[in-house]
């Protein structure tokens, strides 16, 4: 074996090996890179070179005013008067909590930009809610946490930033305007499977659709849900860069929360800013040691290998689309979603764009892909949270969310398959 070879073999087998030994994930990617640069002579010094290389992007600066934003929103008494604009649209269906559930999670989403914190906002409130009108626990579990799949897709999510900074050259605000559609099909596939598993358990309706009382919570919700409209506007208006607009979100976000709402004070801002604080060492640290990674793949010219060695089993572009789907959901099921998104880009984008897929369609699919993995054991955070607000075993989860998985599969074929759906609205406003 050559000695590039072996470097390689020894990057690779490690980082497997440490992942199965349950490393945590920032550990298992440092590692796995100092062991690759002592095989090549390389000094460690390089490690910090990189580490500091990978954090020194202006594009980057947005993740953690997004996520302040999404924790000051959560915090500030959001999740309720959502809750209340979501079960005025559709609460009226048969199946209506589940519905509610749904849209909540569409309208959170474009807030919070987080599965997790969707899951435990919403979860640990309409859980509760729907068992105790009838719906079993581990339905209500598991319409909690597929939909909260839709906050990914929905802008402003932090995610599309590091996948921008990955793909390089890639529009944060195309792929902004580019997860409205996917994340609408999403949701209405979410609500087609769960209206169909309420008319089979029959569960209940909600109360008869009001035109006045949706306009009610429409002028309640609509300093939240204007979060959103000014970043998205901002950016694709191009008033103001990704950073700029994520940074005036988190003032407005403040004054909504503290002086509008009411549902912080300023002690517990601080309180939330430490949370902040929190998340975001723990983004930065993933960030920072999959730089050193992508830099041992890239010295040792590990995308181009793999490019040539996938189009090398076939040169069909559908089986190619299916193949990197595929390795995508089996990423997913032992990694987390940032740092799939960190090292599998520049492996499988050029291979994507080979077969013709736009970078901004491959983005939504990959968070798409990333977000199901979230659902799927043994790493599959969201599920894990999920089955701790519902109070229901995993076991249990996982079997009442496999009609949700068949629903969540479809929307990504269509994603792979029909470009259209991810770029109309980009290209409609370019």
């Amino acid at each position: 074996m050559s000695p590039e070879g072996m470097a390689i073999f020894i990057l690779l087998f490690s980082f497997v090996i440490m992942i199965f030994l349950r490393f945590p994930i920032a550990y298992a990617v440092a590692l796995s890179s100092m062991f690759c640069l002592l095989s090549q002579g390389l000094p460690l010094t390089t490690i910090c070179q990189q580490m500091v290389k990978g954090i020194s992007s202006f594009s980057l600066m947005a993740v953690p005013f997004f996520i302040t934003m999404g924790c000051l929103m959560g915090s500030g008494g959001i999740s309720e008067k959502l809750i209340a604009l979501a079960n005025a649209c559709v609460g009226w269906m048969t199946g209506g909590m589940a519905m509610v559930n749904i849209v909540a999670s569409y309208f959170f989403g474009g807030i919070s930009g987080s599965a997790a914190a969707d899951t435990a906002s919403l979860g640990s409130i309409l859980i509760p809610m729907m068992v105790d009108q009838g719906y079993d626990d581990d339905f209500s579990t598991a319409v909690t946490i597929t939909s909260s799949c839709e906050g990914l897709l929905v802008p402003p999510s932090h995610n599309m930033v590091i996948y921008a900074m990955s793909a390089g050259g890639v529009s944060v605000g195309s792929l902004f305007l580019a997860g409205y559609v996917p994340g609408a099909l999403l949701a209405i596939s979410l609500m087609v499977g769960s209206y169909i598993i309420s008319k089979r358990r029959k569960y209940p309706k909600g109360d008869k659709f009001s035109l006045k009382n949706l306009g009610k919570q429409f002028l309640v919700s609509f300093w939240a849900l204007a979060a959103v409209v000014i970043v998205v506007v901002g950016v694709v208006g191009g008033w103001f860069t990704a950073t700029e607009s994520a940074a005036i979100a988190v003032i407005y976000s403040l004054i909504v929360s503290v002086f509008i709402y009411k549902g912080l004070d300023w002690k517990g801002v601080w309180k939330v800013l430490g949370q902040c604080v929190d998340t975001l060492s723990i983004v930065l640290i993933l960030i920072s040691t999959s730089s050193i990674f992508g830099y041992c793949l890239t010295t040792l010219h590990v995308p181009d290998l793999a490019a040539k060695a996938v189009i090398g089993m076939t040169d069909n572009p559908i089986i190619l689309a299916l193949l990197l789907n595929l390795i995508l959901l089996v990423l997913g099921c032992i990694m987390d979603m940032a740092p799939i998104i960190l090292i599998a880009t520049p492996i499988l984008l050029p291979i994507a764009t080979s077969i013709g897929i736009d970078p901004v369609q491959f983005g939504i699919m990959m968070i798409l892909n990333c977000g199901i993995g979230l659902l799927t054991p043994p790493v599959g955070a969201v599920l894990f949270i999920g089955s701790a607000v519902g109070k229901v075993k995993m076991e249990k989860v996982v079997k009442a969310t496999l009609p949700f998985y068949a629903c969540m599969i479809i929307v990504l074929m269509l994603l792979t398959f029909i470009p259209e759906i991810s770029l109309f609205v980009p290209n409609l406003f370019k």
